[in-house]
């Protein structure tokens, strides 16, 4: 047993191997801001965990899904990148006893699940962890997503899970609180009007401090201003919803928010 439970996260990923490219001469870097606040997230913690489970927005099964194998291969699904980017290394071993006790929660819940002996970690996962944890010396199971991305079926799957908390399992839900990536790189002031409405409305719905209303506010977040300029497809969102189903009656908090090339983006954390 840990000496304490653990939080829950849910933090932005970045947009590829982001973190790790120079950016143009002359021009500020984008990201720096968002790989500090990673940078400083394993302090928070309080205490090392046994393991992490990561939900990434990069991965969709019709089933949850977890990563059974001891030592899990990295995925280099990005694209057009310089090539040191695909030469990134995180050794981190996974956790097959623990994708094992995954499997079994989510049976408790009724809810069938699988694992995969074979795939590895995407850059959702290994991106953002080569700042967090840069050592690779946790091991780290990766969760699907469902392809039906039904918020309320996330939430579900988060709740299952959330006995983990109290045995030393660190559960990060990584994606992006904003993800149209036309509109990252547009400067159409319409798009950042609805990513900030859209990002007041979630940081709101977030840290209500009644766990019922949070819930229900995140299963109707397509309802929310600007939420479909923010998420043309709900993908990097879904994440979120584990997070916050895992963290039961544990209040969230803003911990991050900044602007990336004029677009809100923002890091929770329950508990």
């Amino acid at each position: 047993m840990s000496e304490a439970r653990l939080p829950t996260l849910f933090i932005p990923h970045g947009g590829g191997p982001c973190f790790f490219m120079e950016p143009p001469r002359g021009m500020p870097d984008p990201w720096k801001s968002l790989g500090d606040h990673l940078r400083g997230i394993g302090a928070t913690i309080g205490q090392q965990p046994r393991a992490v489970l990561v939900v990434s927005g990069h991965w969709e099964e019709s089933q949850p899904t977890v990563t059974a194998a001891a030592a899990p291969p990295l995925i280099y699904d990005y694209y057009g990148f310089p090539p040191h980017t695909y030469q990134l290394r995180y050794p981190a071993p996974g956790a097959p006893r623990l994708a094992a006790e995954i499997r079994l929660r989510l049976d408790q819940a009724g809810i069938p699940s699988t694992g995969d002996d074979i795939r590895g970690f995407d850059h959702g996962v290994f991106i953002p962890f080569l700042l967090i944890y840069p050592d690779a010396n946790i091991p780290i199971v990766q969760l699907s997503l469902l392809a039906s991305l039904d918020p309320a079926a996330h939430l579900a799957v988060g709740r299952a899970l959330q006995p983990l908390r109290d045995e030393g399992v660190l559960i990060v839900g990584s994606g992006l609180s904003f993800h149209n990536l036309r509109g990252f790189f547009t400067e159409d002031p319409r798009i950042a009007a609805d990513a900030e409405s859209f990002d007041q409305w979630l940081t709101q719905a977030v840290t209500d401090p009644d766990p019922a209303r949070r819930e229900a506010a995140l299963t109707a977040w397509a309802m929310a201003p600007g939420a479909r300029t923010s998420h043309p497809r709900e993908e990097h969102l879904l994440p979120l919803m584990v997070a916050a189903g895992a963290a039961g009656e544990d209040a969230g908090t803003l911990t991050y928010r900044d602007h990336i090339f004029g677009k809100a983006v923002s890091s929770y954390r329950f508990g």
